[in-house]
């Protein structure tokens, strides 16, 4: 697949990792019931990409680490010019010199996620500073310029490997994903950072399918979804994706997924099921890890 890789501008970024933030006091559930939970921020040890994200105790739950600036600006920086896939390094603190990669975007808490492995976890803090090398941003499919790449870092697009057949792309993913359960976060003016989110609240929409065992960083297709210049509703569109944070108990909410393919016309995307499609997959264990 002929790409602009070579002309791509790699760029540092860099963010502290972002104490849990709450709102206090109960959040009511889709059925109606107050409930207190851990939501999102600082560091999780104990769920990682590959894992389940459909029945933990938590809401919003970011697996890994969870960064952001409090300058707006800079943290805008960072959110647009990260990818999923681009090496994270921590640069201070106990942790200093390990290595992870960008896991996706959160939007309305603005968090970058990304993945350590558990030994780097336990020496890190809240406050520890990580550095990304940002790459991706303007990558383009010179082949199909009709779909636009979001998110996505090209080395992660090569680890995916989409076949190219009879003039499109198929892309591998662990689920299709229906419109109407798309909810909090459709409407955004921009898919270039943040998420949207599948909604949960019907199970057995959730079990017709495939969705009940969702992972993080799982790849899932989002079919007559529009990401191109925001996120919308249109018929034949495609949007490739990965999951990025836990199950949710508020209405219109879910897991939330962040664009890296998508197109409009033409049903240019087409999903080939792969259980394994799924950054632990790529950017861990294909790596040795």
């Amino acid at each position: 697949m002929k790409t602009n890789k070579e002309y791509l501008v790699e760029i540092a970024v860099q963010a502290k990792i972002h104490a849990p933030t709450s709102r206090g006091g109960y959040r009511i559930d889709n059925t109606g019931v107050p409930r207190v939970l851990p939501g999102v921020g600082g560091i999780v040890y104990n769920y990682q990409i590959g894992d389940c994200c459909m029945k933990l105790a938590g809401d919003h739950i970011e697996p890994g680490v969870s960064l952001r600036n409090e300058e707006r600006t800079e943290n805008e920086g960072v959110m647009h010019n990260a990818c999923v896939g681009n090496r994270a390094i921590v640069v201070d603190g106990d942790a200093k010199g390990a290595e992870g990669f960008v896991t996706g975007k959160h939007g309305g808490i603005e968090h970058t996620l990304c993945y350590f492995d558990s030994e780097t976890l336990d020496k890190l803090k809240i406050g520890d500073q990580v550095l990304i090398r940002a790459k991706g941003l303007g990558l383009e499919l010179y082949d199909y310029p009709d779909i636009a790449c979001l998110n996505l870092s090209p080395e992660l697009l090569e680890m995916i490997a989409p076949e190219e057949k009879d003039g499109k792309l198929v892309v591998p993913c662990v689920a299709e994903v229906p419109p109407y359960l798309m909810g909090s976060g459709m409407g955004a003016a921009s898919a270039y950072t943040g998420d949207y989110d599948i909604m949960t609240g019907d199970p057995d929409s959730l079990k017709e399918h495939g969705l009940e065992s969702l992972r993080f960083g799982d790849l899932v297709l989002l079919v007559d979804c529009d990401n191109r210049y925001g996120r919308q509703y249109k018929k034949g569109a495609r949007t490739l994706g990965v999951i990025v944070h836990s199950n949710c108990i508020l209405s219109g909410h879910g897991p939330g997924v962040t664009a890296l393919l998508s197109c409009s016309e033409g049903d240019l995307l087409v999903g080939r099921h792969d259980p394994e499609a799924n950054l632990a997959h790529y950017l861990v264990r294909g790596k040795g890890a």
